[in-house]
């Protein structure tokens, strides 16, 4: 089973921008769509942005444009670049398996890291 351990979280003003890494413990990381996942106080855990393994990559709506999510997997990392952030965007942001078309319905995830802590505020 791999691991992720997410970095990279903390303060940022309105119109920020923050970048957060995942690093994955193991090679499986390669072969599989990777996506980046948030959840705020009191919401449910939601899907924001998806990259396939041939780097394809798709967004949701309250993210498109303003972040990019990349990846190496020569470094099995995952990386989320947050320009423009607002004070919505604050959550706990995590990494985890995901799907090209960002359906996440009966989805088999891996074990979830501990997140990193993005705040929005000024």
């Amino acid at each position: 089973q791999v691991q992720f351990v997410e970095s990279g979280g903390g303060l940022a003003q309105p119109g920020g921008s923050l970048r957060l890494s995942c690093a994955a413990s193991g090679s499986m990381f390669s072969i599989r769509t990777m996506g980046w996942y948030r959840q705020a106080p009191g919401e449910q855990r939601e899907l924001v942005a998806v990259v396939s393994t041939d780097g394809t990559t798709n967004y949701a709506d309250s993210v498109k444009g303003r972040f990019t999510i990349s990846r190496d997997n020569s470094k099995l990392t995952l990386y989320l670049e947050m320009n423009s952030l607002q004070p919505e965007d604050t959550a706990v942001y995590y990494c985890n398996v995901a799907r090209r078309s960002m359906a996440v319905t009966d989805m088999d995830y891996w074990d979830w890291g501990k997140g990193a802590l993005v705040t929005v505020s000024s």
